[in-house]
């Protein structure tokens, strides 16, 4: 299938590479099963096997997008794509110049979810679902799911390329949801995401249990009061913000468009303590965001977006690239092949510091530690983070669990008042939405954070 494939599409980019600027095409093949429960009930089954294609044109500046369902729709579908881009095109077209490359990515599998049957998944998943249920009375329902998808992405370009990615995503999710007296409800999650194993999800019921125990145990707390505090962030907390809070203002397509940002993030400008260091890393191991090439056939990178304290760069496609005379960065990622391009993260991080967490905390008098995510929003370079779990810091110690723990500020000002950065770190799994494209796999990562005048909102 592989040859034949890669072979009907480059011999259909020979037949129009002179029609337009720069023609691409991408086909996805995907094989995925998927279980949830809720509460006892099974909620859902789905087993499923699809063919996407997209088909991306560009001509002086003008892009078109097509989709296809079958290879026997090529033809017409790339000259709808070719007449459309000639139709909205009228500028220069401005595309970073890339490498050709002819390339095979294999997946190293060690155990094959493809080899698993139904009923064994079934199984699994329904004794993890049990457990979260029997942990504590108060559990009301939970939300419980096991999937795997596996994916063979193809990719020629009008430059020449021709690659084909193998993709494998096993994931876990478990959510329980707690209630209290006077009606309160609190809720707990954990997640399990593995690119090569499906053994990854047994034995791992001290982590399911993890989001019951969190769940349970925010019902003895009390909201905390509302103020301006010494905030410590846990891991999973500071990998999220800076994703969402930074990570987005740093894709070139949101500078490019916006005239305050492109003030605001001038490369070369001081954002933080000279500790802090961001990365944006496609090319680590067996994380969610991890890609050999980009959906233009860049190759991934590691990249600094904060050096030192200091702004270095910012993710690319190769349009942004070009307009902004920058370099590719290999940050143009489609959800799947029947979307288009956009410049997304890979696997986003603050790199650790060097100062432990009890020293972090030592002389903190009174402070808030917030820990793991519940929700949030950014609105340009404001945001607004719940935290899933809070706790008082008292004269250097870890106090009473608080509730309704909400992080507000400026992003800014806040990297500006980071204080310190833990010498630990963890990658976490997340999805990222943005332009109609969720969830894109992605991870987030970090250490512990002390970041000082925080304003903490209460209920």
């Amino acid at each position: 299938m592989e040859n034949s494939t890669t072979e009907r599409l480059q011999d259909a980019i020979a037949t129009y590479r002179n029609s337009v600027d720069y023609l691409e095409i991408r086909v996805e093949q995907s094989e995925s099963t998927s279980l949830a429960f809720r509460g006892k009930q099974l909620d859902a089954v789905n087993r499923s096997f699809a063919l996407a294609g997209g088909i991306r044109a560009c001509h002086q500046g003008g892009w078109s997008f097509v989709t296809f369902n079958g290879l026997e729709e090529l033809k017409p579908r790339i000259e709808e794509a070719i007449a459309q881009a000639k139709l909205v095109g009228k500028e220069t077209t401005q595309l970073a110049a890339i490498a050709t490359i002819e390339d095979y990515v294999k997946v190293e599998l060690k155990r094959d979810p493809r080899g698993v049957s139904l009923q064994d998944k079934r199984q699994i998943l329904e004794a993890y679902n049990q457990l979260i249920l029997e942990y504590d009375p108060r559990i009301q329902t939970t939300m419980s799911s096991l999937g795997d998808v596996f994916t063979t992405n193809y990719f020629v370009n009008s430059v020449g390329s021709c690659i084909v990615q193998e993709r494998l995503d096993v994931t876990g999710r478990f959510g329980a949801i707690a209630r209290g007296e006077g009606g309160i409800v609190r809720q707990g999650f954990e997640s399990i995401h593995s690119r090569d194993d499906f053994n990854s999800l047994i034995g791992v019921e001290d982590r399911v249990l993890g989001a019951a125990k969190r769940a349970v145990n925010q019902l003895e707390a009390n909201s905390v009061k509302g103020g301006q505090y010494t905030v410590i962030l846990d891991p999973y907390l500071s990998g999220v913000f800076i994703h969402e809070a930074f990570g987005h203002l740093s894709e070139a397509d949101f500078v490019y468009e916006n005239p305050r940002m492109q003030e605001l993030l001038t490369i070369g400008k001081p954002l933080g303590i000279e500790q802090l260091n961001v990365i944006d890393d496609a090319t680590l191991e067996n994380l969610p965001g991890s890609i050999k090439y980009d959906d233009e056939g860049v190759p991934g990178q590691r990249k600094y977006l904060i050096k030192n304290g200091v702004l270095t760069q910012r993710l690319h496609s190769r349009e942004t690239a070009g307009k902004m005379q920058e370099q590719p960065t290999g940050n143009a990622r489609a959800l799947r092949a029947n979307y288009p391009p956009i410049v997304r993260m890979t696997n986003t991080a603050i790199e650790p510091g060097n100062t432990p967490f009890e020293d972090m905390i030592s002389d903190i008098e009174e402070g808030v530690y917030a820990v793991r995510m519940l929700g949030g929003q950014t609105n340009g370079e404001m945001f607004t983070f719940a935290a899933a779990e809070g706790y008082m810091i008292r004269n250097g110690k870890i106090a009473e669990p608080v509730s309704d723990v909400t992080l507000t500020g400026n992003v800014f000002q806040t990297l500006k008042d980071i204080e310190a950065i833990g010498n630990d770190t963890l990658f976490t799994n997340g999805g990222c939405g943005k332009g109609g494209q969720m969830p894109l796999p992605v991870s987030v990562g970090g250490p512990h954070l002390r970041i000082k005048n925080v304003v903490v909102g209460g209920r």
